[in-house]
Formats: C-alpha cells, sequence, structure tokens
C-alpha cells in the first residue's frame, strides 16, 4: 500500500488542497492500471510521479484533468468531484489546467505563436480561436513575445514549428501551458526525448514557471536523478499503485531499487 504525506491533513490544509485521490481504480478493458490510489496534492505544491514504463503515471494524470473518470472512488479537483461536473465546467476546469503530453501536441505546421495561441482553446469559442490564429491582436502578439522571452525562445516568434529542435518544442509547449495562466501544470515524460542537458534546462524551467505563477506542478519523469535532486515531494508508483509518497531525503536506495526491478514474468513479457 502507497504511503502519503498528506495523511494527517487539518480542515486548513484540507481547504487548500487542488487534488484529492480517494481509493481510485481504473481498468482498461479488465486489465488494472491503478489499485487504489490514496493521493492529496496541495495548490501550488511540486510533485513528481516516478517509476517504470506502465506502472499507471500516464493514466493518473489522466484522471487529475478529468481526461479519464475513475472505475472505482473519486476524483476531487478544487472541491468537486470530477464525476460532477457538467460538459461545460469540464471544459472550463481543463482550461486551468494546463497538460504537456509526451508527444507535446504541437501542429508542426503552425507558427510558434498559433501553437502558444492554441493554449486558449478551452476559453474560445470556435470563432475567436480562429480569429487568434489568422489575425490576432498586436496585444497577444506582444504577450507571447514575452511568455517566449520567459521560456528563452523569443526570436522563434514566427518561426514553424517543424523547423525547431526538439528542445525549442518543448519549451513552445511550456509556453503554451503559460499562456493559459493555468492553476496547474501537468507535466507528462516532458523530457524523455532530449540530452541529459536540455532536460535538467526544461525542469529547472517549468519549476521556475511553478514558482513565478504559483501554479501546482506535478510532473512524470524516467529520470530518477532529476526528480529526487529538483522535487521537494516524489510519488513512486509500480504496477498501478502508489509505493511511497514523501520528501527525496526519506526515501531509501532499496525501495528506488525495489521501484524499479523487473520481476520475471515482467522481462519475459517485455520481450
Amino acid at each position: 500500500m502507497g504511503e502519503s504525506v498528506n495523511n494527517s491533513m487539518t480542515d486548513n490544509a484540507e481547504q487548500k488542497a487542488h487534488f484529492i485521490i480517494s481509493k481510485i481504480d481504473y481498468f482498461y478493458s479488465k486489465t488494472p492500471a491503478l489499485k487504489e490510489i490514496n493521493l492529496t496534492i496541495n495548490e501550488g505544491e511540486k510533485v513528481a510521479i516516478v517509476g517504470p514504463s506502465g506502472s499507471g503515471k500516464t493514466t493518473l494524470l489522466s484522471m487529475l484533468n478529468a481526461s479519464l473518470q475513475p472505475t472505482q472512488g473519486q476524483v476531487i479537483i478544487q472541491g468537486k468531484s470530477s464525476s460532477q461536473y457538467s460538459s461545460k465546467e469540464l471544459k472550463s476546469l481543463r482550461s486551468k489546467i494546463a497538460l504537456i503530453p509526451q508527444n507535446l501536441a504541437l501542429v508542426s505546421s503552425f507558427k510558434v505563436w498559433q501553437n502558444v495561441v492554441t493554449g486558449n482553446i478551452g476559453k474560445y469559442g470556435f470563432f475567436k480561436l480562429l480569429k487568434n490564429l489568422l489575425a490576432p491582436a498586436k496585444k497577444t502578439l506582444i504577450d507571447i513575445h514575452s511568455i517566449l522571452d520567459r521560456v528563452g525562445i523569443e526570436e522563434k516568434l514566427f518561426s514553424t514549428t517543424s523547423n525547431l529542435s526538439g528542445g525549442q518544442r518543448q519549451r513552445v509547449a511550456v509556453a503554451r501551458s503559460i499562456f493559459q495562466s493555468p492553476s496547474a501544470i501537468l507535466a507528462d515524460e516532458p523530457v524523455s526525448s532530449v540530452d541529459p542537458a536540455r532536460a535538467r534546462s526544461l525542469v529547472e524551467l517549468l519549476l521556475k514557471v511553478a514558482d513565478e505563477e504559483k501554479t501546482t506542478l506535478i510532473m512524470s519523469l524516467h529520470n530518477l536523478e532529476l526528480a529526487m535532486e529538483k522535487f521537494p515531494r516524489v510519488v513512486g508508483m509500480r504496477n498501478g499503485s502508489i509505493q511511497f509518497d514523501r520528501s527525496p531525503d526519506q526515501i531509501s536506495k532499496e525501495e528506488l531499487q525495489k521501484l524499479y526491478q523487473l520481476e520475471e514474468k515482467e522481462i519475459l513479457e517485455d520481450g
């Protein structure tokens, strides 16, 4: 069973909870992806989720922006169960939760500024989005240029996204999330396809953005070293369950080794 650093929450702390996951299970067909997950993440927290491939990290993030509903249990987002949001409310909710997926979900043929504009797709109606993609207001471009300056690629404002390097595209995805003015950023393996130096730079950038924007940041990472070095709270997942949920200095080497140790049946499945 997983441990939680929030087991003894006071009523006051509970009021500040951004996400509360209570006894959730999730099945793909008949295959369990998440098993009895309990997790509370408060507003403004920075949390890394680590674990081997297939441990349930991506599924968990999908619960946090209500893209998936649990098979059992409930996910409470900003005080309300995700199952109780109407379609209109869900659209508004997701506009406040920026998601940076592993594939970044950028449109390669768009200019950089156009991809950043799509960050507000949940807030715009169809015609307003079309107008902003085709004929943006001068203020919109100034705001986007300022955001690109913050992420270090201000000179790429009018570049076609397909011409950017992998690291630059990741920064476009970060800029898109800033443009949303979100209350939370969920990043799913955002540094999996770049070299260690660029991975470190991007993680540091997201942590800085979270500080500046006073935003909750939850990031799934394969890079265990970065998670342990940069995040004040690390959640370890394996086989759909939480194995530990503590600050890095309270996580033992034995726990980390056990988290990534493959059982014989897993080695055979991978092969």
